[in-house]
Formats: structure tokens, sequence, C-alpha cells
């Protein structure tokens, strides 16, 4: 299996972030190459940035011709999905799509921590136009925090990110919980001994969907001859 990540963002840092769960992820056999999005913003946190971010995303999925199974968006707006499946001729999936179908499949109802306010709507429209809503327990965002480095926003909000899972799992009832937004790849697996429920990371989900899907198919049971586009 051979998946292509783009971060919908253009945060190097963010990236590392991500290419470093996904590495995490592989298994033998499989490749993972992780990307960010070219012209894109730094950090998809408004409706603009949002729309900005998937015109880089198409661009350079556009631009992009080594033979891949699969593409992975990996922002928790599933940025440019439908535009990305439009163009592309193998599987598309994004980090939240992923995210919350495996929620689903751990138990009825999920909650979904952050790093900012500003990223809750995004969040539960994502949830929502899933048709994750009835599972949506609560919504739980770090306040007040700042950050220079997107990439360093794990590091540096760890602590509270880490209170608000806790506080989740006492208290909603819920049977996991979804690490909302890129900078947040791979904490989960840092987190999660510390936490009484299942902590969900897109990229690890996302991931695992591809390996579903793609082993489904006899046509990807030999080494990847796949092309993006035509």
């Amino acid at each position: 299996m051979n998946l292509l990540i783009i971060n919908p963002n253009s945060s190097a840092t963010v990236t590392a972030r991500i290419d470093a769960a996904a590495q995490a992820a592989r298994q033998p056999g499989e490749r993972i190459t992780t990307i960010c999005a070219t012209g894109a913003p730094e950090l998809i946190v408004t409706p603009e940035d949002a729309s900005a971010a998937e015109l880089a995303v198409t661009q350079t999925l556009a631009n992009w011709h080594q033979p891949v199974d699969g593409v992975i968006l990996a922002s928790f707006g599933d940025t440019g999905l439908d535009a990305v499946r439009a163009q592309t001729r193998v599987p598309v999936v994004g980090i939240a799509q992923s995210a919350y179908a495996m929620a689903s499949v751990l138990g009825p109802r999920m909650s979904i921590v952050s790093f900012a306010p500003t990223m809750a709507e995004a969040l539960r429209k994502t949830a929502l136009g899933y048709g994750h809503g009835d599972r949506l327990a609560a919504m739980h965002m770090v306040e007040g925090a700042s950050w220079d480095d997107p990439g360093a926003i794990q590091d540096q909000l760890a602590p509270q990110l880490l209170a608000l899972c806790q506080k989740s799992a006492r208290e909603d009832g819920v049977s996991s919980i979804v690490l909302g937004g890129g900078p947040l790849a791979g904490l989960a697996a840092r987190l999660q001994s510390r936490v009484g429920v299942s902590l969900i990371d897109g990229t690890t989900a996302a991931i695992a969907t591809l390996r579903v899907a793609l082993g489904a198919d006899p046509h990807t049971q030999a080494p990847s001859h796949r092309v993006l586009h035509g």
C-alpha cells in the first residue's frame, strides 16, 4: 500500500507531526509520503482559510505524478475532499471522516477535544455533515491559548488537552474522544494511558480506513501501479 498524505495547511512543523504519526502507524510493506499544500495558509481556522487551502490542495495534487494507491487529506475540515475525489482515480479519505467513523464503531457517544474555540464550529459541522450529530455528546476547546508555531501546539497545550480529555471521559458518558485538528496528530498515543476511554487520532484512523478499503480491492494486492489522474 502506497499512500499520499496532503496536509492542507502549509506549516512544515505540522506536516512533520502528521508524518510522524503516519510513520508510527505504518505496517511492513507500506509506504506513506506526507506533503503540505503549496501556497496554503499556515493554519486553517476560518472559512477564508479553508477556501484558500482547498485551492492549494487541488493544485498540489495536480502537480503530483508519482503512483499512489490512496490519498489522505489531513485537516479536520477534510479540506478539498470533494474536489480531490473529482480529480483523481484513487480512493480519498479525510482525517475527520475517518476519525468520526472510528468513533461510531467504538460506541454510541463521542466527544471532541481541540486546541482553540475557533475550531469548534468547523469540527461540529464536519461531524454533522457525516451524520454523527446524534453521537456528538460534547465538545471541549482550550480557552485563551496562543502559539507562534502551529507544530508546537500539542506540546505547549498538552496539559490543558489532557485535562479536557480526562474531564470528558469522567463527565460526558462517551466511548471515545476525537482529538481534532492536524496539529494534534500523534498526541492520542501520548495521552492514551492517562485517559479512561479511547482517544482517536485522525491520521491513524485514515490510514486504517484506506488499509481496509484497499485490502478489499483485488487490484491493490500487487505492487502499486495506480495513477492519480486521468
